[in-house]
């Protein structure tokens, strides 16, 4: 199991969770739902890559989006 994560800071809670609601409505169309985290002033995002030869095409997609 590979994974990506990527953490961002927020000037509130309210950006992370507009920032969270919108990972999560691009993760949905493209059927790969990472794991989310968020509180006041920070979201992280972890990808987890099941393939098991390398990455998948949607793998890079959820993460250019």
């Amino acid at each position: 199991i590979l994974f990506f994560k990527k953490g961002i800071k927020f000037a509130n809670f309210a950006n992370s969770l507009s920032f969270i609601n919108k990972v999560s409505e691009i993760a949905e169309n493209e059927n790969h739902h990472p794991d989310l985290e968020f509180g006041w002033g920070y979201a992280r995002i972890t990808i987890f890559i099941f393939f098991l030869n390398g990455l998948a095409e949607s793998d890079f997609i959820l993460a250019q989006k």
